[in-house]
């Protein structure tokens, strides 16, 4: 569940700006604001069904999104490769080399999403 989680929370950052206001306010108070259902159904003034239903959507709409974009994907590839080019880099270069520093800036700049 966790994982899931996890990766929803990261499928929202890439592609959250795609979702409907409504949408993005349930996801919002479901996933980060940690509200249960009825809690947020409650607030709404809508069924706990229609919330349930609400947030399943948003979550396949994020997965169809990667799906087709496939953004997410690419985000860990290129963090995986860089990470392991860090490793290499740091085997056989001084850490204050210019590689070194190049490495560490691009990862840096990778964990920045908008």
């Amino acid at each position: 569940m966790l994982e899931e989680t996890t990766r929803l929370h990261l499928l929202y950052d890439f592609y959250g700006r795609l979702l409907k206001d409504r949408q993005r306010k349930y996801f919002e108070m479901y996933y980060r604001d940690d509200l249960s259902l009825g809690e947020i159904a409650e607030i709404e003034d809508i069924s706990r069904q229609a919330v349930f239903e609400q947030v399943k959507r948003i979550a396949r709409t994020l997965e169809e999104y990667e799906r087709k974009l496939g953004l997410l994907a690419r985000y860990e590839k290129r963090h995986t490769l860089l990470e392991e080019l860090q490793r290499e880099l740091s085997m056989e270069a001084p850490q204050d080399s210019r590689a070194m520093k190049l490495t560490h800036e691009l990862l840096a700049l990778e964990m920045e999403i908008d």
